[in-house]
């Protein structure tokens, strides 16, 4: 008899066959894994199967391994820890749209406490029953997107598998049109343009900087900008990435000489002072999903656009005499 039998639902399928143990069971090592399904003790309905498999909904997978590999689903989620506090721009069964305030982390990083956008959307559904750890075998929602922790902004949630897979393909396809206000030091000669160069990452520094002329590592960049208000020394900016790197925004106007309002990494510290703000004026405020292929599940969101209202530094730039 087998030691555990698992049936895989909706949103298992389409995975690989060790991809999804592998998730499933962290305990089990890669090897023992490979060659639980070289000696036949994984099978798949009853047969053998290959580690490359696509899994179909409703397979029914036998194991054949020590119990110790086997993990026991936690009582306690780490994400009922996290604040309950929510700001919704959009949802339904398939997916939410949420506005994340300046200052909170997307996912938890090295210091991790508890307290992270995905961990507040886990608990969301959990609290709703729309997602059941214990019912899931390796899904659970994620962020499709993401945003630093002092830029504020719409964030994509998936709630389902298939949800996932369409928004993350929409992503890389560039499908989604993502537009961003922000205030940067200075007027610009030109009120619309496209900036062009390569942007290099250094890790150690947690930071990049825009080169002119290519180079191996660094990533061509294309930024899309038109001044929609000019105060005092400060403009007022909508922003479209048409490439979608690390602080492509903060680091590329601050390359041309107009860094933005309250940037303390690439911006001037003498200038930030003087507006009170206390992180870049930065904020991702509008979405727009724009298909060239088909949507799948997710169809009815073509040609649709969202936005949100409270950006947080609007009201101080337009106070500026």
């Amino acid at each position: 008899m087998p030691r555990r039998i698992v049936i895989i639902g909706k949103n298992d399928a389409g995975q690989r066959l060790d991809k999804f143990l592998t998730k499933t069971y962290p305990n089990l090592p890669q090897s023992v894994l490979y060659k639980c399904i070289r000696t036949k003790d994984v099978k798949r309905n009853g047969k053998r199967c290959q580690r490359d498999d696509r899994l179909q909904e409703g397979d029914e997978l036998s194991l054949y391994w020590q119990e110790e590999f086997f993990q026991t689903a936690p009582k306690e989620y780490d994400f009922l820890k996290a604040p309950k506090a929510l700001s919704i721009v959009y949802e339904d069964e398939n997916m939410m749209l949420l506005d994340k305030k300046p200052g909170l982390i997307v996912h938890p990083d090295q210091n991790y406490h508890f307290d992270s956008l995905i961990a507040r959307v886990q608990r969301y559904l959990y609290d709703k029953g729309e997602y059941d750890p214990q019912g899931e075998n390796a899904f659970a929602p994620a962020l499709v997107n993401r945003i630093d922790r002092n830029t504020g902004g719409i964030v994509l949630a998936a709630k389902n598998a298939e949800a996932l897979r369409i928004l993350n393909q929409k992503v890389k396809d560039r499908e989604l049109v993502k537009l961003y206000l922000c205030v940067v030091c200075g007027r610009l000669s030109q009120k619309e343009g496209l900036l062009t160069g390569y942007l290099e990452k250094n890790e150690a520094q947690n930071r990049v900087y825009i080169l002119k002329k290519p180079k191996e590592g660094a990533k061509a960049i294309r930024t899309k900008y038109r001044v929609l208000a000019e105060k005092r020394d400060f403009s007022l900016l909508e922003v479209e990435l048409l490439t979608g790197r690390t602080h492509q925004i903060r680091a590329h106007f601050a390359s041309i000489g107009h860094p933005l309002a309250g940037d303390g990494k690439y911006g001037k510290n003498a200038v930030n002072k003087g507006t009170g703000f206390p992180y870049q004026a930065l904020y991702s405020y509008k979405l727009g999903f724009r298909f060239q292929t088909d949507g799948g599940l997710l169809q009815y969101l073509d040609g649709r656009e969202f936005s949100v209202e409270d950006v947080w530094f609007l009201p101080e730039f337009y106070a500026m005499p």
